[in-house]
C-alpha cells in the first residue's frame, strides 16, 4: 500500500486540532450572525460546525472509509441498549451525589484568584443552561430534546469517541489509558470545573461502551438518554408536575444524613460496569475492524 499520509499519532492529532480550530472559527462567525434568532439555532450550528464537521472531515482525511473507521456501520444490539438504560437508572443517585460534592469543592486561599475565575465560568454556564431549559410548552420540550438531548449527544460523540478515541486507539496505546485521556479532555472541554468529575465519569462510561460494543451508536444513545432525561425533568418541574430540582435530588439525603442510597447506587453501578465489560464484548467487537479499506491512509 502506497503511503500518502504519515500515521504518527502526533501528526494525526495535528490534523485533528487544525480542523477543529477551523471549525471553531467558522462556528464563532456563524453563531454571531444568528445570535438574535434563538438559542436553539445557535446550539444547532455549534453542534454541526464545532463537533460534527471537524470529526467527519478529520476522519475523511485520515481514513479510506471514515464511516467504518468511526464504527458507525455497526448496529447496536438490544442487549447493549438494555445495559445503557439499566446503568443510567442505577447510577442516578450516585451521580447526583457526585455533582453535589463537586459543586462544593473549594481551593486553598492561595488560589483564590483561580477559584474566582472558575466560579465565574461556572455561573456563566449555569445561566446559559437555565435559559436553555426554561421551557414551558410541549413544542419547546420537543425542540429542546432534539437539540440538547439528541443533537448534542450525537455531535459530542462524533468528536470525542468517534474521532479522538478512534485515532488514539490506532496508536496502539493501552485502551484504558486512551479511554481515560479522552474522558478527561471531554470534561475539560466544557469548561465547567464544578461539574468536572461527574462529566469525566460519564465520559469514561461512554468510552468503554464504544470499546466494548464496537459501535459508536451505543455511546450516542447513552449520551442522548442522559441529556434528554435532564431536559424532561426540568420541563416537568417548570410546569409544576414535579418539584423544582426533582431530578437533581434523587438519592440525596434531604436531612444531611449519610447518603446510603447514593452509596448503594455507586456500588451497583460499578458492579454493572464490570459485568458489562465482560458480557458486551461477546456481542460486539472490542475494537474497530482493521481491514485495508478502512485503515488509516498511510
Amino acid at each position: 500500500m502506497e503511503k500518502r499520509f504519515p500515521l504518527k499519532l502526533s501528526t494525526r492529532l495535528l490534523v485533528f486540532l487544525s480542523v477543529l480550530a477551523l471549525g471553531l472559527i467558522v462556528a464563532t462567525v456563524a453563531i454571531g450572525l444568528v445570535a438574535d434568532r434563538g438559542m436553539m439555532l445557535m446550539l444547532t450550528l455549534q453542534d454541526i460546525l464545532l463537533f460534527i464537521a471537524p470529526a467527519v472531515v478529520t476522519m475523511m482525511i485520515l481514513y479510506r472509509r471514515p464511516c467504518h473507521a468511526m464504527t458507525m456501520d455497526r448496529v447496536p444490539t438490544w442487549k447493549a441498549l438494555l445495559v445503557v438504560v439499566a446503568f443510567y437508572v442505577v447510577s442516578i443517585p450516585a451521580m447526583n451525589w457526585l455533582v453535589t460534592a463537586n459543586e462544593a469543592m473549594s481551593l486553598p486561599a492561595a488560589l483564590s484568584g483561580v477559584e474566582h475565575w472558575m466560579r465565574t465560568m461556572e455561573d456563566s454556564a449555569a445561566e446559559t443552561t437555565r435559559q436553555i431549559l426554561d421551557i414551558h410548552t410541549v413544542g419547546g420540550l420537543i425542540a429542546c430534546v432534539l437539540v440538547v438531548g439528541v443533537m448534542a449527544g450525537l455531535s459530542e460523540e462524533f468528536l470525542f469517541r468517534g474521532a479522538m478515541l478512534r485515532m488514539m486507539q490506532d496508536s496502539r496505546m493501552n485502551v484504558h489509558v486512551v479511554v481515560w485521556i479522552v474522558a478527561i479532555i471531554f470534561s475539560a472541554f466544557h469548561m465547567q470545573f464544578y461539574g468536572f468529575f461527574p462529566r469525566m465519569i460519564l465520559g469514561l462510561w461512554l468510552g468503554y461502551l464504544l470499546v466494548w460494543t464496537g459501535s459508536l451508536w451505543v455511546p450516542i444513545i447513552a449520551h442522548a438518554l442522559n441529556n434528554s432525561t435532564v431536559v424532561v425533568f426540568n420541563y416537568l418541574s417548570n410546569v409544576g408536575i414535579l418539584p423544582e430540582g426533582y431530578g437533581d435530588n434523587i438519592g440525596l439525603a434531604p436531612d444531611g444524613s449519610f447518603p446510603w442510597l447514593a452509596l448503594l447506587s455507586a456500588l451497583l453501578s460499578f458492579a454493572l460496569a464490570l459485568w458489562a465489560g465482560r458480557w458486551l464484548p461477546m456481542h460486539g467487537k472490542t475494537e474497530p475492524d482493521r481491514r485495508n479499506d478502512s485503515s488509516p491512509i498511510g
